[in-house]
């Protein structure tokens, strides 16, 4: 019971970061990092390169997400530490991550 309860969670949270990176990767305007913030289309050089480096950073990100919801129909334990690592490890690599895309592609 405690797998599909875990399933339940993890493939909505796993899509909804695949779901970012792909429609950073459409979004003709430059994809924001966090809400709040605003990047406007003057302080990036190439957009459209800008968004598919963000997209694929947030899908990325999502692989751990995915892995976590695949290993909770074996071992539902390994599956919480793998979230763990995921969020306490990739939250501060997407934040270096993305400030090395803007960095690449400011203009």
């Amino acid at each position: 019971m405690e797998k599909y309860l875990f399933l339940l969670i993890m493939v909505p949270c796993a899509a909804a970061f695949t779901g970012l990176g792909i429609y950073a990767m459409v979004r003709k305007k430059p994809m924001w990092f966090y809400a709040g913030s605003e990047v406007k289309p003057w302080q990036i050089r190439d957009i459209p390169a800008y968004n598919r480096a963000n997209g694929w950073m947030w899908i990325v990100f999502s692989l751990g997400f995915w892995a976590a919801a695949v290993l909770s129909l074996f071992d539902v334990a390994a599956a919480g530490v793998l979230t763990a690592l995921t969020c306490l490890v990739g939250i501060p690599l997407l934040v270096i991550a993305y400030k090395r895309i803007y960095k690449k592609y400011k203009a």
